[in-house]
């Protein structure tokens, strides 16, 4: 191979390793799959919304129907309010419940959509009222701890 046909493949190798790298950063940064179509906005309200985050993706049966696009505090209620961005394509009826899912056991948190039985369906503006707030798997672990010790502390009495 003469030095240049060598240097030439240096060149797309490096390229290559930019590309990929550029892809992970996207990836990290959960901007890799934005939806490009038409889309609607509805809202849930969480009692907790754990760890989401902005431009988590909301899915339904394991496909990603749209992102969350911003999460506040209600000021009356204190509650969370997530606010979603569905792709028009995808109509769930009105009573469809949203609950805050961990993908694996210690993942990033997504929404996860359940269609329901309705005949009408969401239209921009209206609120998802069926939700599941997110396991806080401290809390869970401490309830579990407290419960262990409640029985424990019984078992010495007798």
């Amino acid at each position: 191979m003469t030095r240049r046909n060598i240097e030439t493949l240096v060149g797309l190798f490096v390229l290559a390793g930019f590309v990929a790298i550029g892809y992970l950063a996207l990836k990290a940064a959960n901007l890799a799959a934005m939806t490009v179509g038409e889309t609607y906005t509805v809202t849930a309200l969480f009692d907790n919304v754990g760890g989401l985050k902005p431009r988590a993706p909301v899915k339904s049966a394991g496909v990603t129907v749209g992102r969350v696009s911003s999460i506040t505090l209600d000021p009356k209620t204190f509650r969370g309010v997530v606010t979603m961005e569905l792709e028009k394509r995808f109509a769930f009826p009105k009573d469809t419940s949203a609950s805050i899912l961990t993908a694996g056991l210690l993942g990033d948190q997504y929404i996860g959509l359940n269609p329901g039985g309705d005949d009408e369906n969401l239209a921009a503006g209206d609120v998802i009222r069926l939700t599941q707030s997110a396991v806080v798997l401290e809390n869970f672990i401490g309830q579990l701890l407290y419960n262990r010790a409640a029985e424990g502390g019984g078992d010495a009495k007798k």
